[in-house]
Parts: structure tokens; sequence; C-alpha cells
């Protein structure tokens, strides 16, 4: 990993009591997956979306009790875009090691667990669902990479943009 090019990526990113720390790899031990995100893409264009307390998210989740992380992914982008995965190209994962008492949901992998990470083209055919307690979403963009950079950045959400950095990076 580029320490200049994708600072955030290079070193240890805490969420909450989770610490995570990233690493390019296409292959995955499916036994320790606990969430599955994804760069979406449109054509040559970038897909991003934004929740209700304002902030701009990457797309995808955790996996539900007995789900793959496929299957994860397909159901997240409905939930979340509207769309429907075409294809999906991990690209790297997040070794993630929780400091909390509990895992998250009881079926998930705990305290060590892995973030799945890869790019994909999807097709926005509806409104995002909004399941009840779940994320609600008030805006979804197809959006140039500089866009989606320039929007994440903005929000604060450097590791998100260096991710749809590394992806188009990836990509081209």
């Amino acid at each position: 990993m580029n320490n200049e090019k994708y600072p955030t990526l290079a070193n240890t990113i805490i969420w909450g009591p989770v610490h995570a720390n990233f690493r390019l790899n296409d292959s995955v031990d499916e036994t320790i997956v606990s969430n599955v995100t994804i760069i979406p893409f449109v054509g040559d264009k970038y897909v991003i979306f934004q929740v209700e307390n304002g902030n701009w998210e990457l797309p995808g989740g955790t996996l539900e009790a007995g789900e793959n992380y496929t299957n994860a992914l397909k159901r997240e982008m409905l939930e979340e875009l509207g769309g429907e995965l075409i294809d999906y190209h991990i690209f790297g994962q997040f070794d993630c090691i929780s400091t909390a008492e509990k895992p998250y949901k009881p079926h998930i992998p705990h305290p060590k667990f892995v973030r799945v990470v890869g790019y994909g083209e999807v097709k926005l055919v509806s409104k995002p669902l909004n399941p009840e307690g779940g994320e609600q979403v008030i805006a979804v963009k197809v959006v140039e990479i500089e866009e989606a950079v320039r929007i994440l950045e903005g929000n604060n959400r450097y590791d998100i943009a260096e991710l749809y950095k590394l992806a188009h990076e990836l990509r081209s």
C-alpha cells in the first residue's frame, strides 16, 4: 500500500471498538467474513449515497445469519442504492479486531473478522428500499471519480475516498 497515495488506508483505522487494517487481497476466507462493501460504478461513473444524518457512506453491510457475502451484497445494493449487482471483483479486505465484549450480531465472527472490499458494476433500478431499522438513504448520486472523492473528503470520509480512488486505479 502506497503510504503517500493512500495515507488513511496505510494506517490502522478505528471504527468505535473495531481496529481495522486494510490490505490488498483478492481472495477471502469466508468463515471469518462479517461485512462486505463495494465501490459501485455505472459505466465510467461511480455511485455514492448519503444517509439521513448527512453522512456519505460506503455501500455494503453486515451479513445476516446464514448469508454469504455475495447474497449480502445483492441485498445491500437494493436496500441502499435501489441497485442490482451485475458483477463484483474483490480487491482487498480490512482485517478487524473488536475490543467489544460481544459481536455486533451474534452470528458474526468475534473478536477477529474481515470486511471484504471490492468494486463492481451495478444497475440502478429503483429507489433505495430503506428497510425499517436500517440506514435511511436520502440521496444516491452517479458522479465522476473526482466528484465522488471531493464529496467524501468534504464529509471527512478519507477512508472511503481512498477506497474509491484505489478501485478507480485498479479498474483503469
